[in-house]
């Protein structure tokens, strides 16, 4: 017997019916749920669902993996994070997604369905996101901060152990929370229970570079982080603006060695080849081994991955394979070509990025050591999330 769900009659169009939101979103229940208890955007849900475009086309489901699955409501589409809301355990609910709640008319992402959508969703469990941190009570530096020449201002909130600092190159790991300048919670491995692991040159966050630099291991600080050391003065649409609060947990850090064995650039590493696919931005990238399954990291997802990063005259000039371990990260802390190719990629995918020098770190970087110009990196996508 096939697990194919079928098509509904009314995939294309919402009935006369359906509930309606402010927001264009159209529901209508399939089957009553149990009780009265519905999750929070930052709750966790395990759902079977099923996608269709409005010709009918199924896209998606887990119904026909046999297979439910589990995600953070704010990790997904807008429609589903506002429609999964509405609905409590037990309950299927079909919904009519726009375009500009789902993946937009243009996807950005290959493979990604364009236009209205419809989804049928059944909701079996609820996981209780942890209660967020407690916000700053000053979101603006005190006078009493340390202040430093870029901008960035920090106070202690506990002594570490002493001794060294991370250097600007070492792999660090620590745990962190974050909030917008209106106390808006941004980002917090403490609700996710789990540290990130980052190198300190890959990120782009330029208030993480030089703040953690100047922690010792077990130290807690507060930053106070202008806009020009955050996402920068004019982000793009989607990203943070303004001025950002940050609580840090240095837990340890690594310094690598400063000539691992390099390992051999690939062929097509001055240029990207004919059949690479190549996004707006200008990065192309080329599936080297498939994945499994069907998620896609978001850009707010932490993700842990292997990877070699080469210059276009085919110098390595840093990789975690060589180092012989994987290092993780949040999408949205590091270079924009990894921002947006990683979230191409499934679980077990690996996949070559030719990425050009503005979505890098630029033609004349201003950090020395930092590799200027286009780059080529192979990276493996082990885990999303925590």
């Amino acid at each position: 017997m096939s697990n194919t769900p079928e098509t509904p009659k009314d995939v294309a169009a919402a009935p006369s019916d359906a509930e309606v939101t402010d927001s264009g979103l159209a529901s209508k229940i399939l089957q009553v749920g149990e009780g009265d208890q519905r999750p929070g955007p930052q709750d966790t849900v395990q759902v079977h669902y099923s996608g269709w475009m409005i010709d009918g086309k199924l896209f998606d489901s887990s119904v026909s993996r046999g297979e439910t699955t589990s995600f953070p409501l704010n990790q997904v589409i807008p429609g589903w994070t506002e429609g999964l809301q509405l609905m409590t355990i037990g309950e299927k609910r079909r919904f009519w997604i726009p375009a500009d709640l789902a993946y937009g008319e243009k996807p950005s992402r290959p493979g990604a369905p364009s236009g209205d959508l419809t989804f049928d969703v059944e909701l079996f469990s609820i996981e209780l996101a942890p209660e967020a941190p407690e916000v700053p009570s000053e979101l603006k530096a005190p006078e009493s901060a340390e202040k430093a020449e870029s901008g960035l201002a920090s106070q202690l909130l506990e002594e570490g152990e002493g001794g060294d600092k991370p250097g600007p190159s070492d792999i660090v790991a620590a745990h962190f929370t974050g909030w917008l300048e209106d106390g808006t919670l941004l980002e917090s491995t403490v609700m996710n229970g789990k540290p990130a692991q980052f190198k300190l040159d890959q990120v782009t966050i330029k208030g993480w570079v030089e703040g953690l630099q100047l922690m010792t291991k077990g130290e807690k600080r507060r930053f106070w982080i202008p806009a020009a050391l955050g996402f920068g003065e004019n982000p793009p649409p989607g990203v943070p603006q303004g001025d950002l609060v940050f609580d840090f947990q240095l837990l340890d850090f690594k310094t690598i060695p400063k000539d691992p064995e390099p390992i051999p650039a690939p062929d097509d590493v001055s240029a990207a080849p004919s059949d690479s696919i190549a996004t707006d931005s200008g990065l192309a990238s080329k599936v080297l081994s498939k994945g499994s399954g069907s998620n896609h990291p978001s850009e707010t997802d932490e993700v842990l991955v292997h990877y070699t990063g080469w210059t276009t005259d085919g110098k390595m000039f840093d990789s975690s394979v060589a180092r012989g371990e994987p290092i993780s990260f949040p999408l949205n802390g590091v270079i924009k070509g990894w921002t947006e190719g990683v979230q191409l990629m499934v679980e077990g995918e690996k996949r070559r990025f030719w990425i050009p020098g503005k979505l890098a770190y630029g033609e004349t970087p201003t950090r020395p050591g930092t590799p200027s110009g286009q780059l080529v990196f192979d990276v493996e996508l082990i885990k999303i999330g925590k």
